[in-house]
């Protein structure tokens, strides 16, 4: 039976675990080919390193992996997120390296519209809750910008109407950015767009914009989801520079309305919203000029009627300075005596500094030194006898407490290393008395663990009877179910002997037991 086993066997054809995984691989993408699955989105962490995007699409019973490769998923309309139902279309196939299954994805759109909205709504919660729409945020637009930055497609009639008004109104310089307002590209490059804008230095070649428009005519909500998009949302907010959104109709609302510093119905509202109307303004300018000249020759008439009555109520010029005249008179009268007065002060003034400057002189200045020094001279040999005197007595009284305390130290030393010597010999005498009982307490519990040793050893067991039967590499053979003719070694408590199996009858053997009671024994 056993041959007629092996025989059928080597019949069958030998395959690599490459080829058998191959052979599944095309055996289930001919089968299925391409299908549309319906499913949930979990477990989506973003694009890879490598640019693809793994995830898996579930329903209520059943789940499976799907992957979508880095050139397929930047062909995507709409970026995938957790938990969003989406319509795949794709092929079955099969990972090898781990022997599962998984779908890979061509093409993927959301499942219905509610999808979309739902997506719309809960991204609207989150850069809301970030604070991009704050309206503390939001900038005021220059009343006359000098420069308007626009960006939109440069092939639509969303950038004539806006040329058109602003001519109307008061022609303006106008950059365009060029940027596709529907498809795969289209966030990227008005993100990119809103980001070159503010990039611009001012005074440059190129002038930097006062105002930006991002504007796009009307259409469904698929066309309009550039603008939902979170790159164009957070690029419209961190703009330096103020930003007119004018995406769509009157009832179209983006993200990007929410995060811009002004919301336009259309693109030329935002036109109209960017500059006055010239005509207007210059109306306004010459009214507010006019009644600026009527004001200031109405104030002219005014002072001039003013300076002529204050003219009217001066006095005469002689009456004016007669007063001053007499004070003039008077201080010149008295002028004379006032200068003999200084002069006899000065001169007293002069006489006291003399006496002053007399008794600083050098020869009494040297007088009044020699005068403290000698003072000092006799201070200072009373304090050295002092000073002598109180340090040969602090001396005395140190020696005699050094000695005191010289005396005390050497009794203590004396006392302490007697107290030593004792606890020494009394250690000494104890020291055989504790050694003895301390091997004889090891010797005690090693016999202890020999015994112990000795009946927990297979000898002990093999002596009551049994033996130990191995193979011929030494292992422990635990089962009878081996090969005929397998070479065997038994062991016994008194010698070992060797056998080979067989079925049903045992060969005679004959063993030699060595001399030395124990060792392998031959077999014969």
């Amino acid at each position: 039976m056993v041959a007629a086993m092996a025989e059928s066997a080597s019949n069958t054809p030998e395959i690599s675990v490459t080829e058998l995984s191959g052979a599944i691989k095309r055996t289930m993408e001919d089968a299925f080919g391409f299908v549309r699955v319906r499913g949930e989105i979990s477990g989506y962490r973003g694009p890879h390193s490598s640019g693809h995007v793994y995830f898996t699409l579930k329903d209520d019973r059943a789940r499976i992996d799907a992957v979508i490769w880095k050139g397929v998923f930047s062909r995507v309309k709409f970026r995938p997120e957790e938990g969003m139902e989406v319509i795949a279309t794709g092929k079955v196939s099969t990972f090898a390296g781990s022997s599962k299954y998984q779908l890979v994805i061509e093409a993927m759109e959301p499942a219905g519209i509610g999808a979309l909205l739902a997506q719309l709504e809960e991204r609207r919660r989150r850069l809301a809750a970030e604070g991009l729409f704050a309206p503390e945020r939001k900038r005021p637009l220059p009343f006359l910008p000098q420069v308007i930055g626009v960006v939109t497609s440069p092939t639509g009639a969303v950038i004539r109407d806006i040329i058109h008004r602003l001519s109307e109104r008061f022609p303006r310089h106008v950059l365009l950015w060029p940027v596709r307002v529907q498809g795969e590209t289209s966030a990227a490059e008005v993100a990119a767009a809103i980001r070159g804008f503010n990039a611009l230095e001012p005074g440059g070649t190129l002038p930097r914009p006062d105002l930006l428009i991002v504007a796009r005519g009307g259409g469904s909500l698929e066309d309009l989801w550039s603008f939902n998009e979170e790159i164009v949302v957070r690029a419209a907010a961190e703009s330096a520079i103020p930003l007119i959104s004018a995406v769509g109709h009157e009832t179209d609302t983006t993200l990007i309305d929410h995060a811009a510093d002004r919301r336009a119905p259309t693109p030329t509202g935002a036109a109209e919203i960017a500059v006055p109307v010239r005509v207007e303004l210059a109306a306004m300018l010459a009214d507010r000029a006019g009644r600026v000249q009527g004001g200031v020759l109405r104030l002219m008439e005014r002072r001039r009627t003013e300076l002529r009555a204050a003219m009217r109520a001066l006095p005469d010029a002689d009456a004016i300075l007669a007063l001053p005249r007499q004070r003039t008179d008077a201080a010149g009268a008295r002028l004379a005596p006032s200068l003999k007065t200084g002069l006899d002060r000065r001169r007293l003034a002069l006489a006291g500094l003399s006496r002053r400057l007399a008794a600083q002189s050098p020869q009494a200045r040297m007088g009044r030194i020699a005068e403290r020094l000698e003072a000092l001279g006799g201070r200072l040999g009373r304090a050295l006898a002092q000073g002598q005197t109180r340090r040969a007595e602090r001396i005395t009284v140190l020696s005699a407490r050094l000695s005191q305390a010289l005396a005390g130290r050497m009794a203590l030393e004396a006392q302490t290393l007697r107290r030593s010597r004792e606890k020494l010999e009394v250690a000494g005498r104890r020291l055989p008395a504790t050694m003895t009982a301390l091997l004889a307490a090891r010797r005690e519990r090693l016999e202890g663990r020999g015994r112990l040793l000795g009946s927990l050893g297979h000898r002990a067991v093999l002596a009551r009877g049994f033996a130990l039967v191995r193979d011929d590499a030494g292992h422990t053979l635990h089962s009878a179910r081996i090969a005929p003719g397998t070479p065997l070694s038994i062991e016994f408590s008194d010698g070992k002997l060797r056998a080979i199996s067989g079925e049903g009858d045992r060969r005679p053997s004959h063993r030699v037991k060595p001399k030395d009671g124990g060792g392998q024994e031959s077999l014969f």
